[in-house]
């Protein structure tokens, strides 16, 4: 019994390591979320920082609302792939553990 409980032990320290990890690694990750077909793009890091918005010289000058609209939807679209990219480094940690449904990691 002893062992099975230091056994849990290390397998927990050593996942958590590895989380740490993998926080500090999808932090320095960036995506590249697009709206408008590329019109408009945000590379935002794994932190969900924008680093860098683009607008298509052909939408300055254009329907200040549609602008607004496509800027927030790239935005959206860049956080969503951040989720996405964090949830699947997740995964291969945490494979074969039994993760409560809906779960969320603290980053």
């Amino acid at each position: 019994m002893k062992n099975a409980l230091g056994n849990i032990m290390q397998q927990a320290q050593k996942m958590q390591e590895e989380l740490k990890k993998a926080q500090q690694e999808l932090e320095m990750m960036q995506v590249t979320g697009q709206s408008g077909g590329g019109l408009v793009t945000i590379i935002m890091t794994g932190k969900r920082e924008a680093r860098k918005v683009t607008i298509d010289p052909s939408l300055v000058g254009e329907d200040k609302d549609m602008l607004e609209d496509m800027v927030a939807a790239a935005i959206n679209d860049a956080v969503n792939k951040v989720g996405k990219m964090k949830k699947e480094r997740m995964s291969k940690i945490t494979a074969g553990l039994p993760i409560p449904l809906g779960f969320q990691m603290p980053f």
